[in-house]
């Protein structure tokens, strides 16, 4: 099959989803598919040409990935450096080489890519790829209406409630944040968190270890535990070498392991994650567990890697 792996993007994973398409494009090289590795952004070459026998070139012209940096791309910088400057999202050639492809395998993390605009865009091309439709996929990247699902369908999640710039309260009596210790951490985390976003949804810490369930065509997978050496399991934890623990199967009590891949099955289920998904949780000690999200395109790197979270 000639396949086109698209990655990179314009979202703060740029980075990570170039690592998990280069591991893609080499798993389905090695089983004798022409490959060809895409920045959905960047495109290929800055003018319309032939691109008759493009596949026979996949080595050649496909993105070279190298390590995962341990800070987020510089967006701007990325924008200012392609060579058209056009408004579009996609870049030069990207629509018509995934046209000309059997199948796109969708490597792409974060907000363009796993918010189901693409995917949209793809329909109405006739593209044929990988993972959640547009409907499932906007569901999933937007928290507080997966939130509302999972709330509407028995599925334990911690407590929460939604913050726009417009509605911004700097007062953290008024919401019962506690993962923060006083009202100028809050102050300064939401501060950044709104340089990514313009609507947060903020949550009640919970304490607890930290496991991840992947859901393939309705069944539950065995459960991830996910244990970072130190700190939180942040960006440069979920991606640098040796900075977790992983465990598979999950060390957990039989019917604790029962429920938890029910209630990824559930996920799944009430969002229309009919092909492959990824969902996250978060075990008390009191063996209480709480569903933090759901993710359509997971990551594929060699330290795994879950959604990228602002934990306030």
């Amino acid at each position: 099959m000639n396949i086109v792996v698209l990655a990179g993007g314009l979202s703060t994973e740029r980075d990570v989803s170039f690592k998990t398409g280069s591991m893609v494009a080499k798993a389905l090289k090695e089983n004798g598919h022409k490959v060809i590795l895409l920045d959905v952004f960047m495109g290929y070459s800055d003018r319309e040409e032939d691109l008759t026998g493009i596949f026979d070139r996949a080595d050649e012209i496909s993105v070279q990935v190298s390590d995962i940096p341990t800070e987020a791309p510089d967006l701007a910088k990325v924008k200012a450096s392609r060579k058209d400057q056009s408004p579009c999202f996609f870049g030069p050639n990207v629509i018509k080489m995934c046209q000309m492809a059997d199948i796109v395998f969708m490597a792409l993390h974060g907000e363009n890519g796993e918010n189901g605009k693409i995917q949209a865009a793809f329909d109405l091309f006739g593209v044929k790829y990988t993972g959640s439709d547009y409907l499932s996929s906007a569901i999933a990247m937007n928290k507080e209406t997966s939130k509302q699902f999972f709330l509407a369908n028995g599925i334990p999640t911690p407590k929460g409630i939604s913050m726009t710039r417009a509605t911004r309260q700097d007062d953290i009596t008024s919401i019962g944040v506690t993962i923060v210790r006083d009202a100028a951490e809050f102050k300064a985390a939401l501060d950044d968190a709104f340089k990514w976003e313009n609507e947060l949804v903020i949550e009640e810490f919970v304490q607890g270890r930290e496991f991840s369930v992947g859901v393939i065509e309705g069944k539950a997978l065995p459960i991830i535990e996910i244990a970072p050496k130190e700190g939180f399991y942040d960006y440069k934890n979920k991606y640098k070498a040796g900075s977790t623990v992983e465990t598979c199967p999950a060390e957990l009590p039989e019917q604790v392991t029962k429920d938890m891949q029910h209630y990824a099955e559930e996920v799944a289920r009430v969002i229309g994650l009919d092909t492959y998904s990824r969902s996250d949780f978060l075990l008390n000690d009191k063996n209480e567990m709480f569903c933090l999200e759901a993710n359509t395109l997971p990551g594929m790197t060699a330290t795994g890697g879950r959604g990228y979270r602002h934990e306030l």
